[in-house]
């Protein structure tokens, strides 16, 4: 299959799933632009992902809680030219393995996953759990359906990513 051959010419290792605790995740067609990320780029989430977001936001603003998408929706393709990006900077496939799913594993590829931050925080730093939108989001993020998808302490290979949160999507 086509992620095999990928992840061949990447040299992830067949037992990747195995090893990382990771499921395998279609890439959405469903998607909708939420806006621009942080770096002013258009951001796309699974169409009925999008209001949940929206809203969770919207209340997150009322309670003076600024929350900003570093990251939404990514392809295969895409997740696999992070791979191919941070090998050519010379890093060790075991440590961007780490940080960054294996193509086909990424959360991002249901369009549920966001990446966020806030003011006053290095992107895509752990110290983003000392800030008052990480606080917010535990507090509320799950009456939106949205958790923290790697925790401390997680029995996965991936780092603790207080930044990024999925949606558990369910029909209402």
């Amino acid at each position: 299959n086509n992620i095999e051959e990928l992840h061949r010419t990447l040299g992830i290792p067949e037992s990747y799933a195995t090893d990382y605790a990771l499921p395998l995740h279609t890439e959405e067609q469903d998607l909708i632009e939420i806006g621009n990320d942080i770096y002013d780029r258009p951001q796309l989430l699974f169409s009925k992902v999008a209001n949940q977001w929206y809203e969770m936001r919207e209340l997150a603003k009322k309670d003076k809680i600024d929350l900003h998408i570093v990251s939404a929706f990514r392809s295969v393709e895409y997740q696999a030219n992070i791979v191919r990006r941070k090998l050519e900077k010379g890093l060790k496939l075991s440590d961007i393995l780490r940080v960054s799913a294996a193509p086909g594993y990424s959360e991002h590829h249901t369009g549920c996953a966001l990446d966020l931050t806030t003011t006053d925080v290095d992107v895509l730093s752990e110290d983003f759990d000392q800030t008052e939108a990480f606080e917010w989001l535990q507090q509320n993020g799950g009456y939106y359906g949205f958790k923290l998808s790697y925790p401390k302490n997680l029995k996965s290979k991936m780092i603790y990513e207080p930044w990024h949160w999925a949606c558990l999507y369910t029909a209402t």
